[in-house]
């Protein structure tokens, strides 16, 4: 396999690793299920994660489990209304964005942003990828501002 063939297939098993971090915190918050429990199900029981970059998926999982209120801290001030009155599917959209920006250094902000807006494209409301979007965006100015004005 050449090196162009393996960041393709990489930057694609992101992307499924991604899907499957939102379907899991999704039925974390909703079901109220152990983290572990979900965490076994997926690696089990999802055909999504067989192509999917395994280690990504339950690394940024347990990472946002363990930074939910953290993270919620980060996303509250960039907000129009409370955390708790957030839609589920854009909760976890939000918090995968803002663990991303945060702790994967490597990926560019805007790669992560354009992500988001997918997925909440994917699972969330018609128009909340806008939403996502635009805090995400606020966010990276804050988290990645020496790479912004970098490009800029």
């Amino acid at each position: 396999m050449t090196d162009k063939n393996r960041a393709f297939f990489s930057r694609h098993a992101r992307t499924r690793a991604r899907r499957s971090i939102i379907q899991a915190y999704y039925q974390l918050q909703i079901g109220k299920q152990p983290f572990k429990d979900i965490l076994n199900e997926f690696e089990a029981d999802r055909s999504e994660l067989k192509k999917a970059d395994i280690e990504y998926f339950k690394t940024v999982f347990k990472g946002m489990v363990e930074a939910s209120d953290m993270l919620d801290g980060y996303i509250a001030p960039l907000m129009d209304r409370p955390v708790k009155d957030l839609d589920p599917v854009e909760r976890a959209v939000l918090h995968l964005g803002c663990y991303e920006l945060l702790h994967c250094p490597e990926m560019p902000w805007r790669a992560i942003i354009n992500e988001a807006v997918e997925l909440a494209r994917m699972f969330g409301a018609e128009q909340s990828h806008k939403y996502i979007n635009s805090i995400l965006d606020k966010l990276a100015q804050q988290i990645r501002s020496e790479d912004i004005s970098a490009t800029s």
